[in-house]
């Protein structure tokens, strides 16, 4: 069985969806098992909301390979709107989807909560890093006779990636004892933090490595990349107890609620350095893709034996189809409109 990925693929900054399926692409090709193009695998995963128009025409062209999609979101939690989104992507699911991968355990509980139809195959597999880049090499030691060193990441300047906690802390963290750095795109001028621009992966892990504790105070992120990465570099992290924060800090930092308590967990954390780094949760790209394979394995063998018959394209479905693309651009069209005018 081969796997191809129908996806994008930039090899500028990017979103996290973009590093982990290029990571992944990659360990799947070592393992012999990738397919370069969608018309020669017989497993297609396809990505949230991306590619939907080749999704339906290549699930209409080849009814017979098996279409899996991998799901974080909703959407309209994390970003705030774009719930039209959201229902062009259950709406591909419904139709299209034979099996469905799940980011995190608080993104499936979320996306039940507003959509009753998932296939019957679903599973939940976190993201995982380029072990070759985030690993622990040369990372910088922790000493408490020095300034800590506090770093946090967003690629999006989407206003719910935290950045209210982070002009708390640009105003208010004791800057004769900590520094702090945001690497990524900023809506806000911090007068304390340090910024810097989106870097590549490698530059990036080499900025994690010298700094402490990793600090993410998105609001509704269902897997965040680069709190992954910056666990995978050593750092322990203070994050927001939303999404699936919890799930990947585990014991390995502290949760905070808001402006009224992260600089204490801050403090929690900076005093008992050594217990937190001990307690890292440890993500392996080759266990995810392993994942990744052998469910699409299952499915696979599955239709393949005759338990299971993927999806197919009929008439009601292309109208289905049809109609939540159109919904969808109307929708976007109509918010652009009324925020011009």
């Amino acid at each position: 069985m081969r796997i191809h990925i129908l996806f994008s693929f930039k090899d500028s900054p990017s979103g996290g969806g973009n590093q982990f399926l290029k990571a992944m692409r990659d360990s799947l090709r070592n393992f012999g098992v990738y397919e370069e193009r969608a018309e020669n695998a017989d497993v297609i995963l396809f990505n949230s909301h991306h590619e939907l128009k080749k999704v339906f025409w290549l699930k209409k062209k080849f009814p017979e390979k098996v279409f899996v999609h991998r799901l974080d979101g909703p959407i309209q939690l994390y970003r705030g709107k774009d719930k039209s989104i959201d229902n062009l992507i259950f709406k591909i699911n419904k139709l299209l989807a034979d099996g469905v991968i799940f980011q995190s355990n608080w993104s499936r509980e979320q996306n039940r909560k507003i959509h009753q139809n998932f296939p019957k195959y679903q599973t939940v597999i976190y993201n995982a890093p380029d072990l070759s880049i985030f690993n622990k090499i040369a990372k910088k030691e922790f000493s408490a006779f020095r300034k800590i060193k506090l770093v946090a990441v967003s690629w999006s300047n989407n206003l719910k990636k935290g950045f209210d906690v982070y002009k708390y802390l640009d105003e208010h963290l004791d800057f004769k004892k900590y520094e702090m750095v945001f690497i990524g795109n900023s809506p806000v001028d911090f007068k304390n933090i340090k910024t810097i621009k989106p870097v590549g992966s490698k530059e990036l892990a080499v900025i994690l490595k010298q700094n402490d504790i990793y600090i993410t105070s998105s609001q509704k992120d269902p897997c965040s990349n680069a709190l992954i990465e910056a666990l995978s570099c050593g750092l322990p992290a203070v994050g927001l107890n939303d999404g699936g924060h919890p799930e990947l800090i585990k014991k390995g930092g502290e949760l905070f609620w808001g402006t009224g308590d992260i600089i204490s967990k801050i403090e929690k954390v900076a005093n008992n350095y050594l217990y937190y780094q001990n307690k890292l949760s440890e993500f392996s790209l080759k266990k995810a893709s392993e994942q990744y394979f052998y469910f699409c394995l299952k499915i696979f063998e599955d239709a393949k034996n005759g338990y299971y018959f993927p999806r197919q394209v009929g008439v009601v479905s292309k109208i289905s189809f049809y109609f939540s693309v159109i919904g969808n651009l109307l929708d976007r069209a109509s918010k652009r409109f009324f925020k011009k005018v």
